[in-house]
């Protein structure tokens, strides 16, 4: 008896102290910002390896004195404290942590959004690693190896390029970053939008649409057009889709589609694909046919509505922070299965509503407010 008594007192412990680094975090996160521990990794140049330094110490000193703001943990917390289900995953399994592009603003506030879901839905510290292009992925696997790392959240194209040299004991999931094929066989969350949420939306402004045009590119964008058949499927939409491979073609096409289109019942979707949505030439050609012909045009990508473009979505960096987290305890409650890539179901929706004016679409004030983003902007 005593010694199992002497036991649990030590597993408490060093419990313990994981959990008061927890309880430290949620004080803080009384001005509305759960902190991150981020740990700043770039490119020596003297020694050709990293420097890794704490940002943020969570915790005091142990001859410090209690702040004020840190209140007294009892047993009876404690322990119920320790049945919460993440911190149970997280004990003796491994964290999570997060890879993410040393970039400026504003790219750099998306990736700190994405950050900031993760940590309120896990409601753990999560060690976050801003990288550079040059970054020493040797030196980079051995630290979060070092540090119990069991799932890697890489978000961005350079935060997932810095995970390749991991060992194959650390999950990657991927997030924040334009993956167009199934092919790079990586688990994660495309930047681009799911066609079904594009497709419903599209039904809510325009009732009386029966045929969405789209032009791609299979190399690119064949994985994303099987997604869009099934979405257009279940709304009462015809897909018609057309193959262009290189930019000729595309141009050629749309001039075509657009001219014998029916601006009642057809529209044009352009998704994210460099070749049939190429941003210097194509998309001023389209973006003339629809205005000229009053075919409704609307966009995978959000920049096109400044332009002209009649809607798109973009990113809920917040919530999309949240689904990866989800993703993440997952992996270290167990669930190995491999997940397909999967398109961005955490959106906001943009409107451009002189385009829809001209169109004959008239939206109210109260229809405005369904929109995250109105353009022009007032």
């Amino acid at each position: 008896m005593m010694k199992n008594t002497i036991f649990k007192l030590r597993r408490l412990r060093r419990a313990g102290a994981l959990l008061l680094a927890s309880v430290t975090g949620a004080t803080h996160a009384a001005g509305g910002v759960l902190p991150s521990s981020i740990a700043l990794v770039s490119a020596s140049a003297a020694h050709g390896g990293m420097l890794i330094a704490p940002v943020e110490q969570i915790l005091p000193p142990p001859q410090a004195p209690l702040r004020a703001d840190v209140r007294p943990v009892t047993l009876a917390q404690l322990e119920d404290q320790l049945r919460r289900p993440e911190l149970q995953a997280s004990i003796g399994k491994g964290s999570i942590a997060v890879v993410y592009p040393n970039v400026e603003e504003p790219f750099r506030s998306a990736f700190i959004a994405m950050i900031q879901g993760i940590e309120e839905r896990t409601k753990l510290k999560v060690r976050s690693y801003p990288v550079d292009p040059k970054i020493d992925t040797a030196e980079l696997n051995a630290t979060l190896k070092r540090n119990g790392t069991k799932v890697v959240i890489a978000l961005g194209r350079q935060g997932l390029n810095a995970t390749a040299g991991l060992d194959r004991e650390i999950a990657v999931l991927a997030g924040g970053v334009l993956l167009l094929s199934d092919a790079e066989n990586v688990m994660g969350i495309s930047m681009t939008p799911d066609p079904a949420m594009l497709f419903s939306r599209l039904r809510v402004l325009l009732p009386e649409l029966k045929r969405v045009i789209v032009v791609y590119n299979p190399q690119k964008s064949e994985w994303l057009v099987k997604l869009a058949r099934e979405a257009a499927k279940a709304q009462g939409l015809e897909l018609q889709t057309h193959v262009a491979g290189d930019l000729a073609r595309a141009a050629q096409l749309y001039t075509q589609l657009i001219g014998a289109a029916d601006n009642r019942h057809d529209a044009v979707w352009l998704p994210h694909d460099s070749t049939t949505v190429e941003e210097s030439t194509i998309l001023p050609l389209v973006l003339r046919e629809s205005w000229n012909s009053g075919v409704p045009l609307f966009s995978s990508n959000v920049l096109h509505v400044k332009k002209g473009a009649l809607f798109a979505m973009v990113p809920d960096n917040v919530e999309l922070g949240r689904t990866l987290a989800a993703s993440a305890l997952g992996v270290i409650a167990g669930d190995v299965r491999r997940r397909p890539l999967v398109p961005l179901r955490e959106l906001q929706t943009a409107i451009n509503l002189r385009t829809a004016s001209h169109i004959g679409l008239n939206l109210g004030a109260l229809q405005q407010r369904s929109f995250d983003f109105v353009y022009p902007q007032p």
